[in-house]
């Protein structure tokens, strides 16, 4: 195979809308005998035929949607199909034929959202609902609709071990997990928040596959030993035998916008793919995308994870970067953590709390070229020409909460007020916010690592590497075991919150920050040219200025624990009230005045926003 067609997917078990004919094409140079087998009988086993470049081909009328069937390499090793869009049962098992033509989409008319306008909000299939599904999701989204949210990003779906998982130990990419509800049951869902106006970014994981049931080795050259990652040999990106590998996962980006109708992808952790092909693998895929919209007139978006301030990822293609259309930004975060209390400790070691948050305000990057103590080098360029919307900022998100020993959302961590102007902080920036979720209400419960590994030495291995992981976090007890079932339940939303205190005023603070964000002339702009920070340290205030042609914002931030003096700057005559975190409206304890003047100073309560706006009435 030369070249991808974006009309159609072409790996794996595909059916013809004419007659039904599955057509199935597998990638396996290291194979001499590639056979199907079919589920009918043990002994239906079709031969397939060899082609060039380790590809294997066969058209079959014995092969249906919804039966089960594998792989047979060599006449020996049974295995599922590399991209295999269902399992029967596990990662070790049957694959399933799945039609991706059958379903009856109903979404002629969606047009993805603007990127500068999503409100993302972060979710885990399992914990997100009781029911711990696609359709649990669905039935959740009228309340997000009413929140705010207009873009759900879904942690990845591709088919792991068992029942339990975050998503990034996925093994198939192309599978959806059969707890969820499988491949139809996601194109379902995106149906339906296309139908309510939510768009639906996917994470996809291209950097690594989990340990259990990876069996692409035994297909092909899927791996190098050129490079070492976290997880072992890298995906060979760029080393003999690589053309298989890429078209692999060019062709699972894809087949989840025009099979799937997926608005974005998420990609995790970018800056562990190894690549040194002239043209990146990442730069491919976007030239592919770009080529896919053409013939869809559909607009997808390109969403990296990446923990290198390197504007190369990020820059247009005619500009020679890889074209990625955005990417999450943990530097902000760190820098906001520190400044609410976090301590300096590991990856926030490197942040200083109230001026990086002023300078990751300003630069988007914290370190732009700076020496960094934790990296012991200088690290970064700096994003001058980027727009604010290719910058994804957030307070918590599934790594930072999970990634705590005890897995603690901000709810536990800080206090009410903190949990207010956290909050009013990222929406307030101009950056695309994103929200975990259950942090709209103050969710108390944690998100915690777990795994549910059918190989006991490996779940072992995984429950002792924890353990270690946190040795010396003794003091605040035992780090929760990754394999139990009570770890996962015990990370489920507990939606029966909603109507007691104080998370009933959480959820409508949130939803009265959101309202102001994509209404206001001014927040709802995300041009980093407008917009100035000063701060004080010693008073742990900040104040964040946005404007817009003639109108002005103002938001007052007092990060430490008692009341600060603020001088009220003088971009206009007077300024009128648009949200105050501390009002007894939000259970707070403060009156704002509704209108302040220039030049005068006023009392910021401890750990609170307040935000106003250049008065359209004339000064009193």
């Amino acid at each position: 195979m030369n070249s991808t067609d974006v009309k159609k997917r072409s790996l794996g078990v595909n059916f013809s809308a004419d007659d039904g004919t599955a057509e199935v094409l597998v990638w396996a140079p290291k194979a001499e005998k590639v056979e199907l087998e079919t589920g009918r009988t043990e002994d239906k086993i079709i031969a397939l035929n060899k082609r060039e470049h380790g590809y294997w081909h066969i058209q079959t009328n014995q092969l249906k949607p919804g039966e089960s069937y594998q792989l047979i390499l060599d006449g020996q090793h049974k295995r599922p199909d590399p991209a295999a869009l269902a399992q029967e049962d596990t990662v070790h098992g049957k694959s399933v034929a799945v039609d991706l033509n059958a379903y009856q989409w109903t979404d002629q008319d969606w047009n993805n959202l603007p990127l500068e306008d999503y409100i993302l909000y972060e979710l885990h299939t399992g914990t997100f609902s009781p029911e711990g599904n696609f359709k649990g999701i669905e039935s959740k989204l009228d309340y997000l609709l009413e929140l705010g949210v207009n873009a759900i990003e879904i942690m990845p779906v591709a088919q792991f071990p068992g029942g339990r998982n975050w998503g990034y130990d996925g093994v198939l990419p192309y599978a959806v997990q059969n707890t969820y509800g499988g491949a139809e049951a996601l194109q379902h869902l995106v149906d339906k928040c296309h139908e309510k106006g939510i768009a639906v970014i996917l994470d996809v994981v291209y950097n690594h596959m989990g340990p259990e049931g990876n069996y692409l080795g035994d297909f092909g050259h899927y791996f190098t030993e050129k490079y070492n990652t976290p997880w072992g040999n890298a995906i060979n990106f760029d080393d003999a035998w690589c053309d298989g590998v890429r078209q692999y996962f060019i062709e699972n980006a894809l087949m989840w916008f025009r099979d799937f109708h997926i608005d974005a992808l998420r990609m995790d952790a970018v800056h562990a793919i190894k690549d040194f092909s002239p043209v990146h693998i990442l730069r491919e895929i976007k030239l592919h995308v770009d080529k896919l919209m053409e013939e869809t007139g559909r607009k997808h978006y390109l969403i990296v994870e990446l923990d290198l301030n390197d504007t190369r990822f990020i820059n247009p293609l005619d500009q020679q970067g890889f074209g990625m259309d955005a990417q999450w930004v943990d530097e902000f975060h760190h820098a906001l953590r520190v400044t609410a209390g976090e301590s300096r400790t590991g990856y926030y070691s490197d942040f200083n709390g109230l001026s990086h948050l002023a300078k990751s305000y300003s630069d988007a990057y914290v370190f732009d070229g700076q020496y960094s103590e934790h990296r012991f080098k200088n690290f970064g360029i700096k994003a001058e020409s980027n727009p604010g919307k290719q910058f994804v900022v957030f307070s918590q998100n599934h790594d930072q909460v999970g990634n705590r020993m005890l897995g603690e959302r901000s709810s536990i961590l800080v206090s009410f007020e903190m949990q207010k102007l956290m909050a009013g902080a990222v929406l307030m920036s101009p950056f695309l916010p994103m929200l975990f979720m259950g942090e709209e209400y103050g969710e108390p419960n944690p998100f915690l690592y777990f795994v549910s590994h059918t190989d006991k030495e490996l779940a072992d291995a995984v429950r002792k590497g924890r353990k270690e992981e946190f040795a010396d976090f003794h003091a605040e007890g035992e780090a929760p075991d990754p394999v139990s079932e009570e770890t996962f339940l015990r990370s489920k939303l507990q939606w029966q919150l909603l109507s007691q205190e104080p998370h009933q005023s959480v959820l409508k603070y949130y939803k009265k920050l959101i309202e102001i964000r994509k209404s206001h002339p001014v927040l709802s702009q995300l041009d980093r040219k407008n917009l100035e920070v000063s701060y004080n340290e010693a008073d742990q205030t900040l104040i964040l200025h946005r404007w817009q042609d003639e109108q002005h914002v103002i938001c007052l931030m007092n990060f430490s624990k008692q009341e600060q003096q603020v001088l009220i700057p003088p971009y206009s005559e007077q300024w009128q009230k648009v949200l105050n975190s501390a009002s007894p409206q939000w259970n707070g304890t403060f009156n704002a005045p509704e209108y302040l003047a220039e030049d005068v100073h006023i009392g910021l309560p401890p750990q609170s926003i307040l935000i106003y706006q250049s008065s359209l009435n004339q000064p009193t």
